[in-house]
């Protein structure tokens, strides 16, 4: 049986306001140059305003859609927010980050994520504002 090893890395993503934003093949790079032939990889975004998602990669309309769809049900500008120390995206943008998932575990199959055919990972950015994003990444096995 071959010696597990571990591997970690941080991605930065920088973006241009909310929106889903790829780095697939970033991640899909850095495995290549691993030589982990099989595990799991684990995905975790250090911060309390965006998500990690994995997504509809083919038709961009279904990143739109996503963030339409987001927008109407945690508006900005909602009475209820007390917090808004950091303008009227921010509660907004903390509710939509509880919402969706902060970290993701993928298997690693001969050297690859094993993602389905229109599957691809996005930064899902909550803020209006352009942001620089850290995913922390790490992989185990063999």
């Amino acid at each position: 049986m071959p010696a597990m090893r571990q591997l970690s890395r941080q991605f930065s993503i920088e973006t241009r306001g909310k929106g889903l934003y790829a780095f697939t093949e970033a991640v899909a790079g850095w495995l290549a140059q691993g030589g982990i032939e099989a595990g799991l990889l684990t995905l975790f975004v250090q911060h309390t305003s965006a998500s990690l998602l994995v997504q509809e990669n083919h038709d961009p309309d279904v990143r739109g859609d996503l963030e339409r769809f987001l927008s109407r049900l945690v508006p900005e500008h909602d009475p209820i927010y007390r917090h808004t120390l950091e303008g009227p995206d921010d509660m907004p943008a903390h509710v939509r980050a509880a919402l969706t998932p902060t970290s993701l575990a993928i298997p690693v199959q001969g050297g690859r994520m094993a993602l389905g055919t229109w599957q691809g990972l996005y930064l899902f950015e909550h803020r209006r504002e352009p942001q620089r994003r850290r995913v922390a990444a790490h992989l185990i096995g063999a």
